[in-house]
């Protein structure tokens, strides 16, 4: 058999799955209800309520993937340096919760976090003063932050890992201090790790409706919300599909981020 065949069911299913739906939303978005080429659909992104959707969706974004950075290169940093066993069960608890639907993840979270939830519940025992946080922006960054840290700390510590010690022994050697290896050698190494964790957290914390809708309790919409109501309430494909390829500007450039700093992939291997 010729190995080239194998490729052929993947090949349909690139085909199926992914080419002829981004065509289906490429014609409905440069088009109008008559079939006839237009660009009003990429313009109603400039609507006003539209285009605060928009940026509060970055705004966010932006938070979470910072905090999700934050959170994630000195945890990356600790696994490197812990044994073996160790690492792999600590990796392990990273991965666990991702093969929990993302869904029951985050109604996970509006359980706890309601006004009568678990956490204030516990405070109310405690005699302490209640968390009001749900259905505000912090849930939704803390719902963020809590379903795409994984996506941070693992294309990080994949880079990490992979520096060599004798590289920062040979630094140490020539008399450099424990700062400036880290910002002359570690740092710039796991340069790659951090774009593409930049990348796989900001692009999905953009894209999100699921988590502002529970969080949020449907007062604070976010760009991803505003899309998923063209389809689904309003049933206008073409405004919805018109948003969706403005949104797809922002993956092109994240991808182009990602391809000038990670020419090898280092940073997308798990």
């Amino acid at each position: 058999m010729n190995k080239k065949s194998l490729a052929y069911p993947y090949i349909i299913w690139m085909i199926g799955f992914i080419v002829l739906p981004l065509i289906m939303v490429v014609y409905y978005g440069l088009t109008d209800n008559t079939g006839s080429f237009t660009l009003d659909n990429l313009t109603e992104i400039l609507v006003d309520y539209n285009y605060k959707a928009l940026w509060l969706a970055l705004g966010l974004s932006l938070i979470s993937t910072l905090i999700c950075l934050i959170l994630a290169y000195p945890l990356a940093m600790i696994l490197k340096k812990i044994s073996l066993n160790q690492h792999s069960f600590i990796i392990l608890l990273f991965i666990l919760p991702m093969w929990m639907n993302f869904l029951l993840r985050t109604l996970a979270w509006q359980t706890l976090l309601e006004r009568n939830g678990v956490i204030n519940s516990i405070l109310s025992m405690l005699n302490l003063p209640k968390l009001n946080i749900i259905n505000t922006p912090y849930a939704i960054i803390l719902g963020m932050v809590y379903n795409f840290l994984p996506f941070m700390v693992l294309p990080i510590y994949n880079v990490i890992v992979k520096i060599d010690p004798n590289v920062i022994n040979a630094g140490k050697d020539l008399g450099a201090s424990n700062v400036q290896v880290f910002t002359k050698i570690i740092l710039p190494l796991s340069v790659p790790g951090i774009i593409s964790g930049i990348t796989m957290v900001f692009i999905p914390a953009l894209t999100t409706f699921v988590i502002s809708d529970l969080l949020g309790g449907g007062k604070i919409l976010l760009i991803g919300n505003v899309i998923e109501q063209e389809f689904t309430q309003a049933g206008n494909w073409h405004v919805g599909s018109g948003m969706s390829l403005v949104l797809m500007i922002f993956i092109l450039l994240s991808m182009a981020i990602l391809a000038k700093y990670d020419k090898k992939g280092e940073g997308t291997a798990f």
